[in-house]
């Protein structure tokens, strides 16, 4: 079927996140599939001011950064927000004239897209990627018992109840947006998922690299990312003195930047171990890869909280797609990612020394490498692929837009 599907965006490229990453995914993907794509980001999108630009050959309509007003103000803020993304989207669907809205979170971009939707007369799906108010409770601006959180609640079960169509990453999300009242029917499931052509089993260490940071006789425990307090590495940092006792040589190298660096760096200090953890900053990423390949076990210790327990992560995709080593704490989202003992090592979330234990134990255990990284391999590219995944918006679009799905 050939279509012209009309996203609206948080923020795009050239920022690097796991949300940007997802969304180029979708975009090629559904360019193979023959539909033609168009692309608006909120006022939301950093630093830019310009109307339309083009990036690594995409061309992305943008909402230019009105003024912000002096003083913060809650509620109208977010109103006035949502009034520039409804008027911007009125601009860009009366020029590329699509055949469907796709809204990809937060819930931000979901209303004015329902608003533009029904004057224009075009269906609109929203795609929950997370929810707004869970990422507020970990950012601090908001509590689970907080008026922000209940009205933001509100508002996301207001769109989700409202859109002619649901997507969602995973099976946590989904089944909390079924216990809001939505119809098992109108929800779908695109799961992360990977490239599996963008990456490669058994690279080498860079010997230069591996001594500029002084990792020469180091095994190495590391994490690429960003560092936001759920990720849990003040976690990995606890649990390090516990692994040194039985592995000396064992180093953490944390790749990235982010909330948490300063407090991470105090932790390290505080607890001797500053010379034990290696922290990189933030690396182009052209290089990224350079740094996967000095690590020998990586390392998900996410705390156990709402957006945790209910959203998967792509970074262990990742892992398993280059046939890394992993640890990963229990929380929801790893679990439906990481199979115990197969394609990784779960061990209990918020618990230094059942981490610590487990890194020990796969660290020790180096004849079950091979079978670990084969098995995370084949699940990847039997399951998480993205032609795999973005194929699962073909019937509900053919439904929504009456016409025959593509073959």
């Amino acid at each position: 079927m050939s279509l012209r599907v009309l996203h609206i965006l948080d923020h795009s490229i050239p920022l690097h996140s796991g949300y940007t990453f997802r969304t180029l995914s979708i975009l090629r993907e559904q360019r193979k599939l023959g539909w033609q794509t168009f692309h608006l980001t909120t006022p939301k999108h950093i630093d830019c001011q310009l109307s339309e630009e083009d990036v690594d050959g995409w061309h992305f309509y943008r909402t230019p950064v009105a003024k912000a007003p002096a003083v913060r103000r809650p509620g109208l803020d977010e109103l006035e927000f949502m009034r520039q993304v409804e008027k911007r989207l009125m601009e860009v669907a009366k020029t590329v004239k699509p055949d469907i809205l796709h809204a990809h979170s937060p819930v931000l971009n979901a209303l004015p897209a329902l608003r533009v939707g029904k004057r224009l007369g075009l269906p609109m799906v929203y795609e929950v990627r997370a929810f707004w108010e869970d990422a507020a409770v970990d950012h601090g601006t908001a509590t689970e018992s907080s008026l922000r959180y209940r009205l933001s609640r509100r508002m996301e079960t207001y769109a989700l109840k409202r859109a002619d169509h649901v997507f969602t990453i995973c099976d946590g999300l989904r089944n909390d947006i079924l216990a809001r009242g939505v119809s098992a029917r109108k929800v779908t499931v695109i799961p992360n998922a990977v490239d599996i052509e963008a990456f490669s089993v058994g690279g080498e260490p860079d010997g230069a690299l591996r001594a500029q940071l002084g990792l020469q006789t180091a095994t190495v425990v590391g994490f690429i990312g960003s560092f936001y307090a759920y990720e849990g590495l003040d976690l990995l940092i606890d649990a390090l003195p516990r692994i040194l006792t039985a592995r000396p040589e064992v180093r953490v190298l944390l790749v990235g930047g982010g909330p948490q660096e300063q407090a991470l760096k105090e932790q390290s200090v505080r607890l001797g171990l500053s010379d034990k953890v290696v922290f990189t900053g933030r690396v182009p990423h052209a290089e990224i890869q350079r740094y996967y390949d000095l690590v020998d076990v990586l390392a998900y210790p996410r705390h156990s909280m709402r957006l945790t327990e209910l959203v998967t992560p792509l970074k262990p995709l990742e892992a398993m797609a280059q046939g890394r080593l992993l640890v990963a704490s229990d929380v929801g989202g790893h679990k439906e990612l990481i199979r115990h003992h197969e394609t990784g090592m779960l061990f209990k979330a918020g618990d230094p020394v059942a981490l610590a234990d487990t890194v020990l134990q796969l660290v020790c255990q180096s004849s079950r490498w091979p079978d670990l990284r084969a098995t995370g391999r084949r699940f990847v590219e039997q399951e998480r692929t993205w032609q795999r995944s973005v194929a699962n918006y073909q019937a509900p679009f053919a439904r929504l837009c009456q016409v025959k799905p593509t073959a």
